[in-house]
């Protein structure tokens, strides 16, 4: 790839390198003898042309006799007839020479645009002829065919389509920021639909296309042969503003490609007459003026890096989305209306792609899609169903079909015939300079105009104020020949001014004739005065440059289309979702929901609850916590890895609803489920995660080293053979640790004997177990609050932080519970206060709300009390905490309520800072990846 000077010469380099000497000279010279000797001798084979077999060695010979020579002569076989030249050639040196000229065509005539004008030569002929033929503002529109013949037979060989075509994006109001073309009739749309035939439609040159070719008839530019040499063309057209940037350009060359964004009419100009006072102005400065693209068809450009990176550099990658707003409907559903699509995109196939990830079901939201265009408009109206939210949809939109877009600028372009990559201030520089030259060139024209008028005007005055003996000189000289002599003779006349005088009318000679010449050499000899000084003051060059620039502005300038947001692309969109509470469930078969948390109603303690989910056979609820929209949920799989969502990016569905199969959100291997759920919306680097396994092991690692997420997962900790991960938890430094085995004992010590470790390590052991027991759960103990346990039938008690004495880590503990075979084994621990509320959810998905007040508070060797209620084959499985009251500290978060009514829960406070977990019972089973 070309990317700069020096690359381009290198490449130009390698491709002119030539063979070996004495092969090319042979090859040249059409010494047959000597290339023959090189066939038959063999002796060094890395040399190209030298064959060793005699099949090679035949075929060599057919190959050199069937090249065309570079001066058009057809080469005939070794064996040709009289008057033959043979001319041979090596294939390589040939292929390099005819790559190098084609690339160079390529590069030079036909894929990149000049930094002047901004045009490709095909784009440059097209209104060159238009021009030339008439086929103005002011003249009616004419067929389109017959430009192209005018194009392809004056000035570019090349096929009528190609041509066609071309005209034809000229004529786009979606392809061109400022069109140059006025077409009439079917020159396509926005839809991908092809144009009508040449034949049908009608074009002439759009007013600002007068602009580009302005003083073009004034020697502003240079002028070339066409490709017969039967007529001249210009090599550049003035182009009275900036039109690379204002229209932008997009080309593949070879080995290199150009992709220029368009910008605001307005806005170019502004900040070409800005670097014009300036020449040192800063792109900051630049940007002020030039914010950035500005697209036809509109949409937004998200973030300013890219614009900054292109502007600077020359390179740089934009993200465009699509313009949508969200409308509400009577019946309240709401509606996705987009009004505007990113620049280049097809909208049929736009249409086509929504409605193939609907039928897909990639997007279960929407309902039903609408073609809105008209001709006020191209809306896409995307009707969404009842509890979607649009703007997690439109995420989804931007995230799989193009109404989000990338954009990578590459701002190459040809100058003096080379290409380059140019940043902003480099293209305005280049474009000022070739203004400069187009406006002293003009004014070199227009002062020898004017001072050849002046001469003859000076004459005519001679003339008139010798009238009587001029006409004498006249009647009395016989031919034109000698009155012009005698003319010249008595007045000091010039050839050219004698002619004049000749050429006389008689009406010149009244005295209102003879004023206006007066008034009119007056008036000429101002302006000569006025063009020798815009030849000798470069700062009236740069005033009269801003000067026509303003007109243009203000002939042609339209309002900016594209918007451009501060956001960066990779930012979501959650300014715009209502922040509130979430209960998320997940079932053991893989099931998870999230529905808002004041769907539950309260209930006092012994209730038999009402259904929260409706499950499968042999399916029960194994995780539930509370959570905002706006917060992070890292998922921690009982394999040690972690998986990080946006609450809001789960699936919302009905209370009854069983919800989404886990494996369609999280790529969870076979037999890894989800073991814990950590609520946050920061990661700061002073507070730590604290980790629990069955096997008892425990580990403490900083948060910060989790603020990143990878498609599979992240490892969270290393786990031996047979254990998993049960428990994660927010810890702050002085708090202590609890934990409780299956075996009904507990254990608590200090979160400072476990030092702070690296995210993929092992950690220590926190607590002793047997064989045959296993960790129950882990909890953050604060004071003055209790330890709530639950049995599988539902008996379950609390007992006060304080009867547990401190130990140190790694022993087996205390007893916490006397467990019987009525009331089952010991099913969940956590850590109550005296005014949360516990949601208690059985293995049949039976749910219960009741206060922990509600709940005795007894001694640890006691049995405990019926909490819940539950029928003979069913049993508990998982229980979540609300808090309510004044704000107070708990699994390491704050949490704020308020009152409770029949139909309201508490919310965290912030919405994001609380920590919510589910153990179960039983030994997880593999995770059914059921697409539901």
């Amino acid at each position: 790839m070309a990317d700069n000077n020096d690359s381009f010469d290198e490449f130009l380099n390698r491709a002119e390198e030539d063979y070996d000497a004495g092969d090319i000279e042979a090859a040249e010279a059409g010494d047959e003898d000597d290339v023959l000797n090189d066939v038959e001798g063999g002796e060094d084979e890395s040399r190209p042309g030298a064959f060793v077999s005699e099949e090679n060695k035949a075929r060599s010979l057919i190959d050199m006799s069937s090249i065309a020579n570079p001066h058009g002569s057809i080469v005939e076989g070794a064996n040709g007839g009289e008057g033959t030249i043979v001319r041979s050639a090596y294939l390589g040196k040939e292929m390099q020479t005819s790559f190098l000229e084609y690339a160079m065509s390529v590069i030079v005539s036909r894929a990149l645009p000049d930094v002047r004008d901004g045009l490709k030569p095909v784009h440059r002929r097209i209104l060159y002829a238009m021009n030339e033929s008439g086929y103005t503002p002011n003249r009616p529109h004419m067929k389109s065919a017959r430009t192209v013949g005018d194009v392809i037979g004056k000035y570019h060989p090349h096929g009528d389509s190609a041509v066609y075509d071309t005209m034809v994006r000229l004529a786009q109001p979606f392809s061109m920021r400022v069109p140059l073309v006025d077409g009439h009739g079917n020159f396509g749309s926005i839809d991908g639909d092809g144009a009508a035939a040449m034949r049908y439609t009608e074009s002439r040159l759009d007013k600002v296309a007068m602009e580009l070719l302005r003083d073009l008839d004034k020697e502003t530019v240079d002028f070339q042969p066409n490709y017969d040499e039967s007529l001249e063309e210009p090599t550049v057209l003035p182009a009275r503003f900036p039109n690379l940037l204002v229209n932008g350009s997009q080309g593949i060359a070879v080995g290199m490609a150009t992709n220029i964004p368009p910008h605001n009419l307005g806005e170019t100009i502004d900040a070409t007459c800005l670097m014009l006072d300036n020449p040192d102005v800063t792109t900051e400065e630049l940007m002020k003026a030039l914010p950035g693209p500005d697209f036809p068809t509109g949409g937004i450009i998200m973030g300013k890096k890219g614009i900054r990176d292109a502007y600077e550099t020359g390179r740089g990658s934009l993200t465009v989305r699509a313009k949508c707003k969200v409308e509400e409907g009577k019946n309240g559903r709401s509606s996705i209306v987009v009004t505007e699509i990113p620049y280049q995109v097809n909208r049929q196939r736009l249409l086509e792609k929504l409605g193939e990830l609907v039928r897909e079901k990639k997007l279960p939201e929407i309902s039903n899609i609408h073609d809105g265009a008209d001709r006020h408009g191209i809306d896409i109206i995307i009707d969404l169903k009842k509890d979607a939210i649009p703007q997690v949809v439109l995420n989804k939109l931007y995230k799989h079909t193009q109404l989000q877009v990338g954009f990578g600028v590459i701002m190459l372009s040809l100058v003096d015939g080379a290409p380059r990559v140019l940043s902003l201030k480099e293209m305005l520089h280049y474009y000022i300079a070739h203004q400069e030259e187009v406006i002293v060139r003009r004014t070199r024209y227009e002062l020898a105009k004017a001072e050849e008028r002046a001469h003859i005007l000076e004459g005519l005055i001679i003339a008139l104020d010798n009238i009587d003996e001029v006409i004498h000189i006249i009647r009395s000289s016989q031919t034109d020949k000698e009155a012009a002599e005698r003319m010249t003779e008595r007045f000091g006349l010039t050839d050219k001014q004698t002619a004049a005088i000749l050429e006389m009318r008689l009406r010149r000679l009244t005295g209102l004739e003879h004023q206006k010449i007066e008034d009119e050499l007056k008036e000429l000899l101002e302006k000569i005065a006025y063009f020798k000084r815009v030849l000798s003051d470069d700062q009236l060059v740069h005033d009269i440059i801003k000067e026509e620039l303003s007109e243009v502005k203000k002939k042609f300038g339209s309002p900016r289309r594209t918007l451009l947001s501060e956001a960066a692309k990779d930012l979501d969109v959650e300014d715009l979702i209502a922040e509130e509470s979430m209960v998320v469930t997940m079932t053991k078969a893989g099931y998870v929901k999230r529905l808002p948390v004041a769907t539950y109603r309260q209930q006092k303690r012994g209730g038999k609850g009402m259904s929260g989910v409706n499950l499968k056979d042999n399916d029960y609820v194994e995780h539930l916590f509370v959570a905002s929209t706006h917060s992070y949920m890292l998922f921690f799989s009982t394999k040690g890895k972690v998986y990080r969502l946006k609450v809001y990016e789960l699936p919302e569905a009905s209370r009854h609803a069983r919800g989404t199969a886990i494996v369609n959100l999280l790529p969870l291997e076979k037999g890894e489920t989800i073991s814990a759920v950590i609520a946050t919306k920061d990661f700061p680097s002073d507070e730590y995660l604290m980790f629990a396994t069955e096997h008892g092991m425990v580990k403490k690692t900083s948060m910060d080293l989790y603020d990143r997420t990878r498609r599979d997962g992240l490892i969270a900790i290393s786990l031996k053979d047979n254990d998993r991960l049960i428990s994660v938890k927010r810890v702050a430094p002085g708090e202590k640790v609890l934990m409780v085995s299956s075996a009904g004992k507990a254990i608590m010590w200090d979160e400072g004997e476990v030092r702070a470790m690296g995210r993929d390590t092992m950690g220590v052991r926190g607590m002793n177990v047997p064989p045959i027991a296993k960790v129950l759960g882990m909890e953050i103990a604060q004071p003055d609050t209790d330890l709530f346990v639950i049995t599988e039938k539902g008996y379950g008690k609390r007992t006060p932080i304080a009867e547990y004495p401190e130990h140190h880590r790694g022993g087996q503990g205390v007893f916490t519970i006397t467990m019987t075979e009525k009331k089952g084994l010991l099913a969940v621990m956590k850590i109550v206060a005296e005014d949360d509320e516990i949601m208690i959810m059985s293995e049949e998905g039976v749910c219960v709300r009741t206060p922990v007040s509600g709940i005795s508070e007894l001694g640890r060797s006691t049995q405990g009390v019926c909490v819940m209620k539950t029928a003979d084959k069913d049993r508990v499985t998982a229980v979540a905490i609300s808090s309510r009251g004044k704000k107070k500290k708990a699994s390491g978060a704050q949490v704020e309520g308020e009152e409770l009514d029949e139909n309201a829960i508490d919310e965290l406070e912030d919405g994001a800072e609380g920590t919510a977990e589910i153990e179960s019972v039983e030994e997880a089973e593999n995770a059914e990846g059921d697409e539901e």
